[in-house]
């Protein structure tokens, strides 16, 4: 029985972007569906390494999307080349394309600003259409950056006033010491994230300008209390690392035609042992309350470098097998042996 295959008509002049420097991208492909690609002129040919065809029709499904990125200027990527290969199996799949249509603004060097997954175009969407947007999901997804991008978008429209960015002020495991200068240096290392997507969307200068005439406040969350905030959109970010009582008080912060997005990751909580987190309690009291969207990005939505998805799926899979352990030992049954109580767990599968 031969092995199946299928051709696909691809313009010659979009061929090197699709196939990516020394044939990158088609090798991904080729790995990820037992398949050989091979590019015969304007004919490009699938074959499947087996007697199952369903690699062959993957195959063809990732190299469509590509060549309709292609088609529209886009320069592919290891990125798009990933998660199209990663969210084949999701339901709005189809839906892919609509992606590069929607432009958030353009950096200071020019480049149009886009979401890059479909995590991350419904996480722009709950911000248009909500007045507050928790944001939760793991390093790389873009949670901060893309809620900078939006807060900028909207004081350029002139839709708010200012913006607002805090940061609890919590060391990442380690301690730092006395830190010396006035006010802004001390906290200047904790929110030194938030100045850098300042300064690649709206440029050194812009942020300087906006700054001094107090338009923009990047400050610690304690200097939230007391306040109320109009006309501006506020972002909380690392908000993992707040108390409840920290996360109710910025909550409770929010004045008239104002927008809130609080982003973080409950897997990487630097409380110390004990502390519940904000983040999460006002997850689950909040979910449901009309005019608040919660998003939830996964390892599909990590745009930075393809392995920085395999560490964050391998620490899942290890708290999953500690979660495992832990219920299993409030679950596991008690035998009785000699008059001596024997536990036993069962071994999670994988």
């Amino acid at each position: 029985m031969d092995a199946p295959k299928k051709n696909i008509e691809i313009p010659s002049n979009l061929i090197s972007n699709i196939f990516g420097k020394l044939d990158e991208h088609i090798k991904k492909i080729e790995m990820a569906f037992k398949v050989t690609i091979v590019n015969r002129d304007e004919s490009v040919q699938i074959m499947s390494t087996s007697t199952a065809s369903v690699g062959v029709d993957k195959a063809e499904s990732v190299l469509k999307k590509l060549m309709l990125f292609a088609k529209k200027g886009e320069t592919i990527n290891d990125q798009q080349v990933n998660y199209l290969i990663a969210a084949l199996e999701d339901e709005h799949f189809e839906q892919i394309e609509k992606i590069n249509d929607d432009t958030i603004c353009m950096t200071i060097s020019g480049k149009p600003l886009k979401p890059k997954t479909l995590g991350q175009k419904k996480y722009i969407d709950q911000i248009r259409n909500n007045t507050v947007v928790f944001s939760i999901g793991p390093a790389g997804t873009g949670k901060t950056y893309l809620a900078m991008a939006m807060a900028i978008t909207a004081f350029r429209a002139g839709q708010v006033n200012r913006i607002i960015l805090t940061r609890p002020a919590i060391e990442a495991g380690e301690k730092l010491g006395f830190l010396p200068g006035d006010l802004q240096q001390k906290v200047d290392p904790y929110l030194r994230p938030l100045y850098d997507a300042l300064h690649d969307i709206m440029g050194p200068e812009a942020f300087t300008r906006n700054f001094e005439r107090n338009l923009i406040e990047v400050a610690p969350l304690a200097y939230m209390r007391g306040r109320t905030l109009d006309n501006s959109f506020i972002v909380l970010d690392e908000a993992q690392n707040t108390t409840p009582e920290q996360m109710k008080m910025f909550l409770t912060r929010l004045g008239f035609n104002s927008k809130a997005v609080i982003t973080g990751d409950i897997t990487q909580v630097d409380l110390p042992d004990g502390k519940l987190s904000g983040l999460n309690e006002a997850v689950k009291l909040l979910d449901g309350i009309p005019d608040i969207g919660i998003s939830h990005l996964t390892s599909k939505d990590v745009v930075r470098h393809p392995l920085v998805q395999k560490i964050i799926n391998a620490y899942d899979k290890q708290a999953a097998k500690t979660a495992y352990k832990q219920s299993a030992k409030v679950n596991r049954p008690t035998v009785y042996k000699n008059n001596k109580r024997i536990t036993y767990v069962r071994k999670p599968k994988g």
